[in-house]
Formats: structure tokens, C-alpha cells, sequence
């Protein structure tokens, strides 16, 4: 599991970097942070399953891209509470967002190991 959580902090890195430069760029057009997070959300999913599958664990099958969808729907829900709540002592969306975004990459990890990929 080491190796494989290693793998995943790697191509996490590069996941949540795709899905942060989007967010970053939904707020900076303007868009609320609920619909920056939205969109980002909507673009990491196809890219972040490809990448997990293929690269942390080895299980390209398209057809789990329904428990992944479930997935990131929860975490798109945890991520805009966290943003909310950390509105009270960050008002910076962005900073928030980064912080968020960290939170749930973490969460991820396990909802995909333990039941997208399992």
C-alpha cells in the first residue's frame, strides 16, 4: 500500500494542480466559488479517473466511472462545506480553495482505493 499511495501523492499532485488552475480560473472570471468548484470538479473527474486507473491502480475498466462520479459528488459537497466554513477566518477564496482542495485529495485517496478500485 505504500507504493501505491506514493504513486497516488505523485499523480494527486498532478490532479490537483489540473483541478485547482480550473478553479482558479472560474474565480478569476468571476464565477462563485460554488461553480468554480462545479467546474473543476466536472473536468478532474474525466481526468483524475484515467490517471488513478491507469497509473495507482492498474484498473482501467470504464465501467467504474459510475462509483467514481459518485465519489467526487461527495467530495464536490465536502469541498464546498469546507470552503464555506473556512469563509468565517479565510475570506480568500482562493486560499481557501487550495486548503480544501488538499482536504478532499486526501479523502479521495481512500473512496478510491477502498471503493472505486477495489
Amino acid at each position: 500500500m505504500r507504493k501505491q499511495f506514493q504513486r497516488f501523492v505523485i499523480v494527486g499532485i498532478i490532479n490537483t494542480l489540473f483541478y485547482y488552475l480550473v478553479y482558479a480560473l472560474g474565480i478569476y472570471l468571476g464565477l462563485y466559488f460554488t461553480f468554480a468548484t462545479l467546474l473543476a470538479t466536472l473536468f478532474g473527474i474525466f481526468f483524475s479517473f484515467k490517471n488513478f486507473g491507469k497509473f495507482v491502480f492498474y484498473r482501467e475498466e470504464n465501467r467504474r466511472i459510475y462509483k467514481f462520479l459518485l465519489s467526487y459528488i461527495f467530495l464536490y459537497f465536502i469541498n464546498v462545506g469546507l470552503i464555506a466554513l473556512m469563509q468565517n477566518s479565510i475570506t480568500n477564496y482562493y486560499l481557501s480553495g487550495f486548503v480544501a482542495v488538499i482536504i478532499c485529495a486526501l479523502l479521495s485517496f481512500f473512496l478510491n482505493k477502498f471503493y472505486v478500485f477495489r
